[in-house]
């Protein structure tokens, strides 16, 4: 069963996410303090998806998720009280894949959950694709520009990889949304594939990405598949 680590300092929420967790078939682990958490994260390399409040005692989500980012594209999702756009930027910007507001649906935390843990499972194919100065080994889930490594959250990752696949083709909007969070793309955030396609372009390059007003995102450099 697939570990997932609970970061609140609430007792009641974190305790009610525990048994949501267990009775879908998770091994959830639990953590209320910013240190507890960070110690989980790195003796237990087996966690697949971290849930992370924004506020800690000893600390804010957003300094674990730092932390993380530095070791694995792990999938992260926030869950937080502050749905304001600052704070929601900035979750992503550091690496998040995705958040939740609080109060939440417990429907809508299961779908985020399965649906980002779906798109980690996606990764594990064996091609190298490249373009340009880019690289992207689908192996060791890395994405590299002129040799050196390019620093990505797990969403960029994929953004990155539905786009070389598609290379030439317009990608429109829903179906990134279908591709990315849950299937129907309910619980999607349109604002959450703007940013992280914004950030991704600035770190590979504006001459990657074309923007189809409107309509969605192409890949517009030619691409090379290998197995190596």
């Amino acid at each position: 069963m697939k570990k997932i680590l609970i970061v609140e300092d609430e007792l009641p929420l974190r305790k009610n996410i525990k048994e949501l967790l267990t009775r879908h078939g998770f091994t959830p682990l639990t953590a209320s303090t910013l240190s507890e958490a960070a110690h989980y994260a790195l003796t237990h390399k087996d966690i697949a998806l971290f849930l992370l409040d924004v506020w800690l005692p000893d600390g804010d989500g957003f300094e674990l998720c730092r932390r993380i980012r530095q070791n694995t594209l792990t999938p992260i999702i926030f869950l937080t009280a502050c749905d304001d756009e600052e704070s929601v930027v900035k979750g992503l910007n550091l690496g998040g894949d995705d958040y939740i507001t609080k109060p939440f649906r417990t429907a809508e935390l299961i779908s985020r959950i399965q649906a980002n843990l779906r798109r980690q499972e996606s990764l594990n194919a064996v091609k190298i694709l490249c373009s340009g100065d880019i690289r992207l080994d689908r192996r060791q889930c890395l994405a590299s520009k002129s040799g050196a490594a390019l620093s990505l959250g797990a969403v960029e990752y994929q953004l990155l990889l539905i786009l070389m696949q598609n290379a030439g083709r317009i990608v429109k909007r829903e179906q990134f949304m279908e591709k990315l969070w849950d299937a129907s793309g309910k619980f999607a955030e349109d604002n959450t594939l703007s940013v992280n396609m914004s950030r991704l372009r600035k770190k590979i390059g504006t001459e990657y990405i074309e923007t189809i007003r409107g309509f969605g995102y192409r890949f517009r450099q030619p691409v090379t598949e290998s197995l190596e």
